[in-house]
């Protein structure tokens, strides 16, 4: 069986956020987050977490500003996309993300994760909520 699996990075300056699918593309889970820099570490991880868990997507979040618009952030999205592309073989597609980390932030705070805790898992369940709505929109249901 083909593996259908969509893994996706909630990029940032500091830390990038990962999350992957089930192989039925319906449900996305937190996975982890990696350090941003040095960019060579960052890669080698993302390499080993492909060949752990095979994807045939990366979906990277696209900040956009709320009217719709790319600013700095996307600009630096689309330098992050233009250096990892090359060193990846899987397709990369990116996606609207326009507030998955306050979500992200809101879902951790509604679950009582305490604040100090909370600077840990908000990148990675970013990433999730990224890929949910990727699932929830873009995916058709697997016969």
């Amino acid at each position: 069986m083909q593996n259908l699996r969509i893994l996706a990075l909630d990029h940032g300056t500091v830390r990038i956020g990962v999350a992957i699918s089930d192989e039925l593309r319906m449900i996305a889970q937190p996975l982890e987050f990696v350090p941003a820099e040095p960019f060579a570490a960052f890669v080698t991880r993302l390499q080993t977490i492909l060949r752990e868990k095979p994807a045939s997507l990366i979906l990277i979040g696209m900040p956009r500003n709320m009217d719709g618009s790319y600013g700095p952030a996307a600009a630096k999205v689309r330098d992050f996309i233009a250096a990892l592309q090359p060193l990846v073989t899987v397709p990369i597609k990116t996606w609207d993300e326009r507030l998955t980390s306050a979500q992200a932030h809101r879902s951790l705070k509604e679950a009582n994760v305490r604040q100090k805790d909370r600077k840990d898992k908000i990148d990675k369940m970013a990433a999730a909520i990224l890929l949910q709505s990727y699932l929830d929109v873009a995916t058709p249901p697997t016969p």
